[in-house]
């Protein structure tokens, strides 16, 4: 086993960050301008880090699979992003805000990395005014706040509920100005393939023409890997349809660990599945849980009688509805974490409480936001006495003002009005906190290959708190790697270009040819899509919300016999010589039905439930999870071995010195 180091500067923690960006290695402005850096994906990490790279010199090439940046899944991001202001005045801190994030995480993220994250994260909001971004402002000029789940104060920045895509075109318009600066060469509708190593480093990618076919090199002096997480593995997922782990996954292959990829949220507030037909599901965003009251009906007689259409959720008074959250979370109430609420909903569900026709889905009511926003606007208004219609229809338009275009989704989707009758909501599979290992400047085991955002593990431990994508996304790719991404290029500042036409690439170049025309010459008769479904549905039912030895050990066996069949009874029509949608596709589900099998592995040998992974044998009398601080307090950290059943562990024990360690509770 590796000892792993994550190269965590000495000194108190709210020094390290300061003390370390003091004495790391720098790249002077004339020497910047001979060094070249690949960024692959450019969502909010990537975009932000190439626009922040181009800027302080070097060149830049950015590779997407879409046709522009402004396509990146971060788009979908929508709630806000956190920071720790404390416009709110309500006691927020650096401190505060890396408690939290810890404690969501159910104490398995490192210290250093989520302290440095509060930390820079005021500096984001900063960044992202000066270009435009346009955050809610209050009345009086200052930016706005609302809370997302698991923490006691108002620290998101919104801009209404498009937040992701409004800093996904700050950044793009940060990269724009470089691209028209001649220090980033834009590679859209290219996919990279591989990863090239030249005496160990990371020195280029081999990369797919999606438009012509043509198998491309492109070498570097580093290499940034910011390609998204992996939650399409469960095919039904709130991800785009594009999005994969192919990046991660060649990089992993390569010799980069893979660390702790049973790490996957499921977010609470989606709409639920409707049938067979379904590709992906849609987020509700979780701002809405600030002014929606999660429940279900307290007699399952009422239950049975919604789903069959007898009657309707507005037909049961206060007294006839179970407000879960509210009844076993009474400190958060609605806001606890998002692994929290979703594994409460399950249970409700479980029980026979379910709403909708399949029994999946629980309702998300605006009523009492709509009455109370609508009092004190006509308060406000000097209305004393209003009527109950002028109550409804300002606080109708208060609601529209917040969440509007959250709701007229959710009407184009499910053909019903939230603003008349609750909407219901399921949780589904949205982000995944495993990822590449990386150490405190964001390396991989790779040296010369970096992970930003939700491409590496670093910041979130078992679970997510909601607005902290993104806030780790633009952290790391406006403030961190243009400072430590220097350290490892200082050496490199005489190396000169990087030739492509050497015996590596021709290896790896070949490598991926060899991996297409199998592909293409498989010559069966299922689809892409066929082998896709069968594996989410395998990874849902014993991989999901709930796991437990014997479904995890059937997973395993399961997804093997799914692979081989994979290999020798898929068919990828048309040609690899053009644009070929479903070779991409085949590409990528080859390689979730490799990180399929990682990741069952890795939630089999963790023996505890922490965040996001709950073992059905580990938890307490209440439900809740039941950590093992004494076997399990460290990063899995997994080495490919070119067989996945036998993927090495490596181990990154985790330090609590500043927070302690103690059952996470929200009651």
């Amino acid at each position: 086993m590796a000892v792993l180091d994550s190269k965590i500067p000495d000194g108190p923690l709210e020094e390290k960050w300061e003390k370390h960006k003091n004495n790391i290695n720098l790249v002077n402005p004339a020497n910047k301008r001979n060094i070249n850096i690949i960024v692959v994906g450019t969502g909010l990490a990537g975009g932000s880090a190439a626009a922040t790279l181009a800027e302080l010199g070097y060149n830049v090439k950015t590779f997407c699979y879409q046709d522009s940046p402004r396509r990146a899944h971060s788009i979908a991001a929508q709630g806000g992003i956190n920071a720790s202001k404390n416009y709110q005045g309500d006691g927020d801190s650096d401190y505060r805000l890396f408690y939290d994030t810890v404690k969501g995480g159910d104490y398995r993220s490192r210290e250093a990395n989520v302290y440095r994250l509060a930390q820079v994260s005021g500096n984001i909001i900063d960044q992202c005014v000066a270009q435009g971004v346009p955050f809610a402002r209050e009345y009086g000029g200052l930016l706005d706040n609302r809370s997302f789940g698991g923490v006691l104060v108002s620290r998101t920045f919104y801009a209404k509920g498009q937040t992701g895509q409004q800093l996904l075109l700050g950044a793009y318009s940060a990269m724009n100005r470089q691209i028209n600066r001649g220090k980033i060469l834009s590679y859209n509708r290219h996919e990279m393939m591989d990863l090239v190593l030249v005496d160990g480093k990371a020195r280029g990618i081999i990369a797919r023409n999606m438009l012509t076919g043509e198998i491309e090199r492109h070498s570097a002096h580093a290499v940034v890997l910011a390609s998204g997480g992996y939650g399409n593995v469960f095919y039904l997922s709130t991800n785009a349809m594009g999005s994969n782990v192919m990046a991660a996954w060649r990089a992993h292959r390569r010799g980069a660990y893979f660390a702790n990829p049973c790490y996957t949220q499921i977010h609470p507030t989606c709409i639920p599945v409707t049938g067979d037909h379904q590709s992906k599901l849609t987020l509700m965003s979780e701002s809405l849980r600030n002014d929606g009251r999660i429940w279900v009906p307290k007699k399952k007689e009422d239950a049975q009688a919604i789903r069959e259409g007898k009657k309707k959720p507005t037909d049961l008074s206060e007294d006839e509805r179970d407000y879960y959250l509210e009844r076993r979370y009474p400190a958060f109430g609605n806001l606890v974490p998002r692994d929290v609420a979703s594994r409460a909903a399950k249970e409700r569900c479980d029980a026979g409480f379910g709403v909708n026709k399949t029994g999946e889905a629980v309702f998300l009511d605006f009523a009492s936001a709509i009455q109370r926003y609508g009092k004190e606007k006509a308060f406000t208004m000097g209305h004393k006495n209003p009527s109950k219609e002028e109550i409804t229809k300002l606080g109708k338009e208060a609601v529209a003002a917040k969440y509007g275009n959250l709701f007229d989704m959710y009407q184009k989707i499910v053909d019903q009005n939230p603003y008349e009758t609750p909407m219901m909501i399921y949780p589904a599979v949205h982000y995944t906190m495993g990822g590449l290992w990386v150490d405190y400047n964001l390396q991989t085991t790779i040296p010369g290959c970096y992970a930003a955002g939700e491409a590496n593990f670093s910041d979130h431990g078992a679970n997510r708190l909601g607005a902290s994508a993104l806030m780790q996304g633009l952290a790391d790719g406006y403030f961190v790697l243009p400072y430590t991404i220097g350290d490892y290029l200082s050496k490199d500042i005489g190396t000169g270009k990087i030739p492509t036409d050497s015996a590596e690439f021709d290896a790896v170049e070949k490598d991926v040819r060899t991996r297409i025309e199998k592909l293409m010459n498989a010559g069966g008769k299922n689809s892409v899509d066929s082998y896709h479904k069968k594996l989410g549905r395998i990874m849902w039912d014993k991989c999901g919300m709930a796991r437990n030895e014997q479904g995890l050990k059937e997973a395993l066996e399961e997804i093997v016999a799914l692979r081989e069949d994979f290999w020798k009874n898929v068919k990828v029509p048309g040609t690899a010589a053009g644009k070929n949608s479903e070779l991409e596709k085949a590409g990528r589900v080859a390689d979730f039905l490799e990180l399929g099998e990682l990741f069952a592995k890795d939630a089999l040998h963790r023996n505890e439930s922490a965040g996001g992974h709950f073992r059905e044998e580990y938890q307490t009398e209440e439900g809740e999870a039941l950590r093992d601080d004494e076997n399990f307090r460290y990063v899995a950290a997994w080495e490919y071995t070119g067989n996945i059943g036998e993927a090495r562990l490596h181990k990154e024990e985790l330090e609590f010195n500043n927070i302690e360690l103690k059952t996470r509770s929200y009651k």
